[in-house]
């Protein structure tokens, strides 16, 4: 068989029906959702497993529309993360994932129909976002399906689709949408029930057990700032709209961001002075180098020297947010006053190693 079949033939599993796994007192029960079309590639079995009872979004999705045998894992864990990540904004939103990390995320600015916030999510970066998962969390109407459908996304997920549209997804044979519920029903923000577990599996069937990454920033009023010039509030606004992308980016992560939407992401780097020089020239290859002097940064670990602070400022960004608890804090804070860069504090570190 072809590599490119491979591609578009399901795997066939053997995997349980039932799973049943206890966690002290408490045992929880999963079924299978679905037999997955393969795993990570092609020639590895996979099942998608759901809880029994709660309140469900990826595991109670809806597919409205497959194409190309089914959904994969790299799919489910797409869908999982564009949800994870429009979900923290109330305006309308779209997620555009390749491979778990967001190419570019956009949100709603006053007079923004959903169109407009696909375009300008798309937009960040075309090039990465050819063969996408856009995830959006509002309803598609006709007219952002029609836009959709002008460029290649692999699969939609929404919490629901005006009926008209289907008749424009079925235009393309391979395209999968799948409706996905109850995007707001779980926590968001640290303290907020419930919190589901999350299992981390090793090669030889150990696990991590752990709460799963929530964020404490609720507000711009949640940014500390540590330099002398605070930000505008339109700085102070796109820091906390980086923050909450950079949440589902693979670290180390920083993402960059002008008017709600993202610039340049630099994801799954050793260093972070190379995650900041990747979102940077992102941004200048796409196309919005002259943005550069109204965006500001998001980094999810802390600047460990001012290298990176000079290299935002030699691009002209004005603004930066990070946790802070570097030994070199001081340093760093000096290198922001010295380009006149604000800086706030998170006072919280967002790592994601998916």
């Amino acid at each position: 068989m072809s590599i490119k079949k491979l591609y578009r033939t399901k795997v066939e599993e053997t995997f349980p029906e039932k799973i049943k796994i206890t966690i002290g007192d408490r045992e929880i029960e999963y079924h299978k959702a679905q037999s997955l079309r393969y795993g990570e590639n092609p020639h590895q079995p996979a099942a998608y497993y759901a809880p029994n009872e709660g309140k469900l979004t990826v595991g109670a999705m809806k597919i409205l529309k497959t194409g190309k045998g089914g959904l994969s894992r790299t799919n489910i864990e797409d869908m999982n993360n564009a949800m994870n990540i429009v979900r923290y904004f109330d305006d309308a939103a779209c997620a555009i994932m390749k491979h778990v990390n967001p190419s570019g995320v956009a949100a709603a600015r006053k007079g923004d129909t959903l169109k407009a916030v696909f375009k300008r999510a798309w937009d960040s970066d075309p090039v990465a976002a050819f063969g996408c998962v856009a995830g959006f969390n509002k309803p598609v109407d006709v007219e952002t399906a029609t836009e959709i459908m002008n460029n290649y996304c692999e699969a939609v997920v929404a919490p629901g689709f005006a009926p008209e549209t289907m008749p424009i997804f079925e235009q393309k044979k391979d395209i999968r949408i799948i409706q996905i519920d109850n995007i707001y029903a779980g926590s968001r923000f640290v303290g907020e029930p419930p919190e589901p577990l999350v299992i981390s599996t090793m090669a030889d069937g150990s696990f991590v057990l752990s709460t799963p990454m929530l964020t404490k920033i609720k507000s711009t009023n949640d940014l500390r700032w540590v330099t002398e010039r605070k930000g505008t509030v339109k700085e102070t606004q796109d820091l906390l709209f980086a923050w909450y992308v950079n949440l589902n980016v693979r670290s180390n992560g920083v993402v960059l961001a002008d008017d709600r939407q993202t610039l340049g992401v630099g994801t799954g780097q050793q260093d972070r002075v190379i995650a900041v020089r990747q979102a940077l020239q992102k941004a200048e290859e796409r196309g919005h180098k002259d943005r550069l002097k109204d965006a500001v940064l998001a980094s999810d670990g802390f600047f460990p020297f001012r290298d990176s602070i000079d290299a935002l400022a030699k691009h002209g960004i004005k603004a930066c947010c990070q946790p802070g608890g570097s030994v070199k804090d001081d340093e760093v804070i000096a290198a922001c006053n010295e380009h006149g860069i604000a800086m706030a504090f998170t006072d919280e570190r967002c790592f994601r190693h998916f």
